[in-house]
């Protein structure tokens, strides 16, 4: 077996895994407020976000494409799987102790910020793609703005709409309401989360020259890639359940539905026009811009704060990471 194939295969193991813990990771997101609100009891919400991630995943393939392209061209790279694995390896690292201590930090910003590092770290800053890397990070940047005030203005509307009726009956009625809504956001979630690793996957293709550099896809890809999300997310996250669910603010059923519904519009439109985005920072934005409609006050701002400040430092220290991951991995092969 030759040391290509070895390093192929690694980096298909490392990329699955990768989707995996993403899938208890981020995925708790999307489910957090049907959770938080009693919407779903916790292994309804779960089973119910693994089934609509999995058919969410294997729905669309565009940003897994821009993944694919849009950072480094492959064929500039001289160790690319080495380069692949090392990023791998830095996302997972982060993916894991930000779960462990239960803070919703962004898969994206770390897959995305660890292929950069590694790259820079093998080729220098040169081989980056920096219109496609700019524009992946405007999307970043600006999708958990967008989503701030796409909350604020539904909740905005909600308010209007039913200040007449009675609460506990508007509550009792947006519950069951909200078990649509969080299937719908766990479906556009799919849509965007687990492409990343099937452009990961399809890049180490590429670049190992397993496949030609205009390939769609393999779909053996987006079934395990879908499949190792769906599996990921049956297992729960509940550390960023319990923060993203109920440390920004106190969630009832209406405010759940308008986060819900925030989040699944934000979300399926990057995925419509290609752009990989953060869900963690879109979702929990979208509740930042809710709460702040319903009562300013209300919102946990030094929760806020502390997601904000993890979403900052992510790109840059997971970058760093997978840049030293690359050193001691070239030392190997």
């Amino acid at each position: 077996m030759s040391l290509l194939l070895i390093l192929t295969i690694l980096i298909v193991i490392g990329a699955l895994a990768f989707d995996f813990i993403n899938g208890f990771h981020d995925t708790a997101n999307a489910i957090a407020t049907s959770v938080s609100t009693k919407a779903l009891k916790p292994r309804q919400a779960i089973m119910l976000a693994a089934v609509m991630n999995f058919i969410g995943a294997l729905t669309f393939t565009g940003v897994a494409k821009t993944v694919t392209k849009d950072i480094v061209d492959p064929f500039a790279l001289g160790n690319g799987s080495v380069v692949i694995l090392a990023a791998l390896i830095s996302a997972i690292i982060w993916n894991l102790l930000t779960w462990y201590f239960g803070i919703p930090s962004s898969s994206s910003h770390a897959i995305i910020g660890s292929v950069a590092g590694a790259a820079i770290a093998a080729e220098g800053f040169a081989v980056l793609n920096y219109a496609g890397f700019l524009k992946i990070l405007e999307g970043l940047i600006l999708s958990p703005i967008l989503a701030f005030v796409v909350g604020y203005i539904i909740y905005s509307i909600f308010k209007v709409a039913f200040k007449n009726l009675n609460l506990a009956k508007t509550n009792r009625r947006f519950r069951y309401i909200q078990v649509a809504t969080a299937a719908i956001q766990s479906y556009s979630h799919g849509t965007n989360d687990a492409q990343k690793s099937m452009g990961i996957i399809t890049l180490a293709l590429i670049s190992s020259s397993y496949l030609p550099a205009n390939a769609d896809i393999p779909f053996w890809v987006q079934l395990s890639c879908a499949a190792a999300m769906g599996l990921g997310t049956s297992i729960g996250g509940w550390k960023i359940i319990k923060t993203v669910g109920g440390k920004i603010m106190k969630i009832r059923p209406i405010n759940g539905v308008a986060a819900d519904l925030t989040g699944a519009a934000v979300i399926f439109g990057a995925t419509l026009i290609h752009l990989p985005v953060s869900t963690t920072h879109v979702i929990s934005s979208g509740i930042l811009g809710v709460g702040s409609s319903h009562r300013i006050k209300g919102v946990k701002w030094d929760t806020a704060q502390r997601m904000v400040i993890t979403w900052v430092i992510t790109l840059p220290i997971t970058a760093l990471i997978a840049a030293i991951v690359f050193f001691i991995l070239n030392l190997v092969f």
